[in-house]
């Protein structure tokens, strides 16, 4: 099977897991090709993990495209197509327009390069995948639609960025995909939440897909620890919640606690956690460690003592650094929102805590800091969960074979 892959951006620095799913697609004997509307950053490539996404063969297997030179390109062929062309275009910008002017800009930005990829590359796949549910599910649609035989379109829903706001003709995509793959038993909920009406129409193309892990390249690490550092990696953003865990580590220092924060990221709100952790008197206590490689975030997670996660509000579904902690034995405090207590294996393998609850934060990191034993009943059972749920090349040799079995239905 061929199949075109559409993707927001590639390489990125969080997107290890797009990275693991395409090499373990490539194992299962898929030939991708990966289509990304936003342009290369070439320093990117620093940030993708040591696999075969990262060499140059697989770069070959990227097709960027300019948004100047699609505009450039762009010109009527054929005509026949052209008039669909425009009624599905039409159609994408109505239903951004009540989202604002900067999505119905970015629904506008992903059409010429659609017409564009499909004009060169129509006749090739046998598969089109949408590995998000925004603007690169709407270039991937119009991209199917433009192609000469009626071939299966899939799509992912992961997360916020594509499913929980801002779901610009996302109605129209659910209905239009032959599989929606969702990451999280809480997507499949949401979107029945979200559009009652059409849920049982496409109830039954909508299958659980877990973003899997190499576990070979995550050694579970018994030893070597720090002893009280407190581990928070992810967009410095205030969906993460990092505001909170920087309380948190103010009500433990007053209770005798002693403990330092790490923070791996950057962002719009990282000043404003500095300015906070100043306010608060630990400034001395927090170590802000911008953007590193995979490896050293890898390195990071397997000496913290911790890993703290405490999104406030429903932003991320399954964030992958949690499942790397675990892989790693790294002992998991998190917020009970989205997918989170599902990778917890409902706080069987981790922590879990109410969102924007410092108290409860304190707590949790307290009782692990003060309890190794307890610390390693978690580690372990977290690793065994990782094991048996996010192997990469059992799901995606799974997702390969659903894809082979999809049959086109309009």
């Amino acid at each position: 099977m061929r199949l075109a892959v559409f993707t927001n951006q590639f390489p990125t620095r969080v997107g290890t897991f797009f990275a693991r799913d395409m090499t373990a697609l490539h194992e299962a004997g898929v030939e991708v090709d990966v289509f990304p509307i936003y342009d290369c950053d070439p320093n990117l490539w620093q940030y993708v993990p040591e696999i075969p996404c990262k060499t140059g063969v697989f770069r070959d297997r990227v097709h960027h495209l300019r948004f100047g030179h699609s505009l450039m390109l762009c010109r009527p062929w054929p005509l026949g197509r052209f008039a669909g062309f425009l009624r599905r275009a039409t159609a994408i910008g109505c239903s951004a327009l009540p989202f604002g002017l900067l999505p119905t800009a970015k629904s506008v930005y992903t059409l010429p390069k659609a017409w564009c990829w499909a004009r060169e590359w129509s006749g090739v796949y046998d598969h089109v995948l949408a590995y998000w549910g925004n603007y690169s599910a709407t270039c991937a649609r119009v991209f199917h639609g433009l192609l000469d035989a009626p071939i299966p379109f899939s799509m992912f829903l992961h997360a916020g960025t594509d499913l929980y706001r801002t779901q610009v003709y996302l109605r129209q995509k659910l209905l239009y995909a032959d599989n929606v793959f969702v990451v999280c038993e809480f997507n499949r909920e949401f979107i029945r939440q979200k559009y009652p009406r059409t849920f049982p129409r496409i109830a039954e193309k909508i299958h659980v897909h877990h973003l899997g892990l190499n576990m070979e390249d995550l050694p579970f690490r018994r030893d070597g620890r720090h002893a009280n550092r407190i581990l928070g990696v992810g967009r410095l953003e205030w969906r993460k919640g990092y505001d909170y865990l920087l309380q948190a580590t103010c009500e433990l220092l007053k209770r005798g606690v002693h403990v330092e924060v790490e923070l791996i990221g950057e962002g719009e709100a990282k000043e404003s956690l500095a300015t906070l952790a100043e306010k608060l008197g630990i400034a001395d206590r927090v170590i802000f460690s911008g953007w590193l490689p995979f490896e050293k975030v890898q390195d990071a997670v397997g000496a913290a003592t911790l890993l703290v996660h405490p999104s406030p509000v429903i932003g991320d579904a399954v964030p992958t650094v949690i499942k790397e902690a675990q892989a790693l034995g790294t002992p998991v405090i998190a917020s009970h929102v989205a997918g989170i207590p599902e990778l917890l294996d409902h706080g069987r393998s981790g922590m879990l805590v109410p969102p924007k609850d410092v108290g409860a934060i304190s707590d949790a990191i307290e009782n692990l800091l003060s309890d190794g034993e307890l610390r390693q009943r978690y580690a372990l059972a977290a690793r065994e969960y990782a094991e048996k749920t996010y192997n990469m090349w059992r799901n995606g040799a799974r997702l390969a074979n659903l894809m082979r079995d999809t049959v086109r239905q309009r």
